[in-house]
């Protein structure tokens, strides 16, 4: 069963992160410029929320504030240790003003 999860483009900030509730453990939805990526807003190396980590725009990385391992905002996998497993990513597109993720 899949979950749609719906905002306004314009309360996310150009090259930054915020959580969504839904999934199993929250979504980091990051915009940087004008596109959009949806992944699960938990380290795969700790628990900790992705979402209050610094993203990285020429990257295309969100940074895990705990540990400092970074995740490549389009497909989850990890671009440095400690961390070693991916998070998932999940489908995102744009209906009128809105945002929407797509969790399976």
């Amino acid at each position: 069963m899949s979950e749609e999860l719906r905002i306004s483009r314009e309360k996310v900030a150009p090259d930054s992160a915020l959580r969504l509730e839904g999934g199993p453990y929250g979504v980091c939805l990051v915009r940087i410029g004008d596109e959009f990526y949806a992944l699960c807003d938990r380290c795969s190396h700790a628990n900790v929320a992705l979402s209050e980590g610094e993203v990285y725009a020429d990257d295309l990385a969100i940074e895990c504030w705990k540990h400092g391992s970074t995740f490549s905002v389009t497909d989850g996998h990890p671009q440095c240790l400690p961390a070693t497993k991916a998070v998932p990513t999940y489908r995102v597109r744009i209906d009128g003003d809105d945002v929407v993720v797509t969790v399976k």
